[in-house]
């Protein structure tokens, strides 16, 4: 029997081996992590918010666009889904719909935070965060509302850039004592910092490397030593395609034609075998209709 997608994020997640999380922003990008032999997808809501909406994450994201971009993932994709739940859209009775929601949609497991809605990129300034009292009721909301049991509650504090670093890990073990599975202690500006919080904290940890943010990019191989479970790379996905569309888009207003940077590009056929268009022509050929004999004989 196959092992469920919420207890293969649980397995690895306990494990702590610093499982890498590319992040998502659409279904295309969760299959090409999946073609890679990636063994998680993150569904970034700052990826979202960047492409789907054009905006910066700073709270814009709904509910149900999250859980349409989870659910569109599922469809393609058998790998854990871990999804980014912002601050659960609203209180503790929020968080409760949300959780469903998210289950329903198919993802593995959901990250909660504990910032002031609308909340912000967990790299930008001007955060602020809820009461830690507060986030202990959305924590046990949560855990209360899953049907499964497997599915992860991961909760996130960014209490280190306000209040710093002992109050950040204060508020993770009473939110680990509220029944998350999993802590992430957002924007350590230091490896001493992250082998604290792995040190420290009972649970299984997850770490988020940012290019260009206040975290020193630390490698799976440091953050697997230190006992991390997970490495986000919520966005590096997004960074890259960003740089590369703005590449080719120079290129053809600049001469007009794509010459210069064909060996850039996916070619047409690798195009199609990504989204399985094979399948869909078999299924055409099933389907089809015959044509009706033509001939008058």
């Amino acid at each position: 029997m196959a092992i469920k997608h919420t207890t293969r994020l649980k397995n690895l997640l306990a494990a702590r081996q610093a499982t890498v999380m590319p992040g998502a922003a659409n279904a295309l990008t969760a299959r090409i992590i999946a073609d890679q032999g990636f063994d998680v997808v993150y569904v970034s809501g700052a990826a979202i918010a960047n492409t789907h909406l054009g905006l910066p994450d700073i709270g814009l994201v709904s509910l149900k666009e999250v859980v349409d971009h989870i659910s569109l993932m599922r469809d393609v994709v058998d790998l854990p889904l871990l999804a980014d739940g912002d601050t659960g859209f609203g209180n503790a009775i929020n968080v409760v719909r949300t959780v469903e929601q998210f289950e329903k949609a198919g993802a593995s497991g959901i990250q909660l935070e504990d910032q002031v809605f609308p909340k912000k990129c967990g790299h930008f300034a001007g955060k602020t965060v809820i009461t830690a009292d507060e986030m202990v009721q959305k924590i046990k909301a949560a855990v209360d509302s899953r049907r499964d049991p497997d599915f992860q509650i991961v909760a996130r504090t960014d209490a280190r850039s306000i209040e710093g670093l002992n109050a950040a890990l204060d508020r993770a073990r009473a939110y680990v004592e509220a029944g998350a599975d999993a802590t992430f202690v957002e924007a350590p500006t230091s490896t001493g910092e992250l082998s604290r919080i792995a040190s420290e904290l009972p649970v299984p940890q997850i770490a988020n490397m940012v290019f260009g943010g206040k975290t020193p990019l630390t490698s799976q191989h440091e953050l697997a030593e230190m006992g991390f479970a997970g490495v986000l790379y919520a966005n590096a996905a997004l960074q890259v395609s960003v740089r590369a569309v703005a590449d080719m888009l120079s290129v053809l207003k600049d001469t007009g034609s794509l010459d210069s940077i064909a060996d850039r590009l996916a070619t047409f056929d690798e195009r199609q075998l990504l989204v399985d268009k094979e399948k869909y022509d078999d299924l055409d050929q099933r389907y089809a209709v015959a044509n009706p004999d033509q001939s008058s004989e």
